[in-house]
């Protein structure tokens, strides 16, 4: 029975889904899931929160025989973070090295990129529009035959007068 998961015992959804992310990070960024996931650990919480490990960069080999040569770690980084990673560089790789349990990164390469995902501005909320602005916007749209272009026409108007302050 070793190696045969237990059967009906409930297991973490991360677990599964590492062992779907994980053969394919491999292959396509030559990089770990344990890797990103510890990133916070091995960078520290100033610089995990504004970068991230994107790809591993094995030297190719020609032959079987080609000694072994460490890669090149791309790390994305936003704003001045790349300053403070350029300066921590050497422990960072040995960092991952560390965690990786041998000398496989001799390099690191900054790409500076957007890291956090963009929320954009925050959506304004729109004062209610008094009655006055509401007939005013009527009859300024009114005159519009098409009632698709008049809908949205008058949508605009209702956020730019509710907009302004009052």
């Amino acid at each position: 029975m070793a190696g045969r998961k237990p059967y009906g015992n409930p297991i973490p959804v991360s677990d599964l889904a590492t062992e779907i992310l994980d053969p394919v990070l491999r292959k396509r960024a030559g990089i770990s899931i344990g890797l990103v996931q510890s990133w916070e650990e091995i960078a520290g919480p100033r610089l995990a929160s504004r970068s991230r490990p994107e790809k591993i960069q094995w030297p190719r080999r020609m032959h079987e025989d080609d000694p072994f040569e460490p890669a090149v770690l791309v790390i994305a980084c936003e704003g001045m973070a790349a300053l403070h990673l350029q300066h921590e560089t050497g422990e960072i790789i040995n960092r991952v090295n560390a965690f990786l349990g041998f000398t496989a990164i001799s390099r690191i390469r900054i790409l500076q990129k957007p890291v956090t995902a963009d929320k954009g501005r925050p959506k304004r909320t729109l004062r209610p529009l008094t009655a006055a602005e509401k007939t005013k916007l009527s009859g300024t749209v009114g005159l519009i035959d098409d009632d698709g272009l008049r809908a949205s026409l008058e949508k605009l108007g209702e956020t730019i007068i509710g907009e302004r302050k009052s």
